[in-house]
């Protein structure tokens, strides 16, 4: 079903880290490649030229299947607060088109970080589905990532 107005996915994460800690997982290519993906999926390669106006570009690996790459700008990097950044798949579904993704991270007393992230609006709600799946499980593993970085 395609909604006219778009569709805007918000997922919400208290994550066990200083939030200093979560904008470097968000943005540092070596920890994004570590959670980066829905489950099954590796990131061989980051590149990010993390400034306003610089871009990205993020290979992901299914666990069969071709090499697939999305891509796009920074429209604000505020560490360690805000990063926000366009998104497309460089071979896009004829459903897709260039969405924006807002990640905000509050700062919980120190220990911990309230992210907050919105993306969108979709063309219809298989592309929405598709992304909230993508967007739970990768958010799965960095909240795993951030537990197991802050108990030793």
């Amino acid at each position: 079903m395609t909604h006219n107005a778009g569709l805007t996915l918000r997922l919400q994460r208290v994550l066990r880290a200083p939030r200093a800690v979560v904008f470097r997982a968000l943005t540092e290519p070596r920890e994004l490649a570590e959670w980066w993906g829905p489950d099954g999926f590796t990131v061989p390669r980051v590149e990010s030229d993390l400034r306003t106006g610089g871009g990205y570009r993020i290979a992901m690996q299914p666990p069969e299947g071709d090499l697939f790459h999305l891509a796009g700008e920074f429209s604000a990097v505020e560490p360690p607060a805000r990063l926000s950044f366009t998104f497309r798949w460089e071979e896009p579904d004829p459903d897709d088109r260039e969405t924006a993704v807002t990640l905000l991270l509050r700062d919980l007393g120190g220990r911990s970080t309230e992210l907050v992230l919105t993306h969108g609006q979709f063309a219809t709600d298989e592309r929405y589905a598709l992304h909230e799946e993508g967007w739970t499980q990768s958010l799965d593993k960095l909240e795993r990532l951030m537990s197991a970085d802050t108990s030793g």
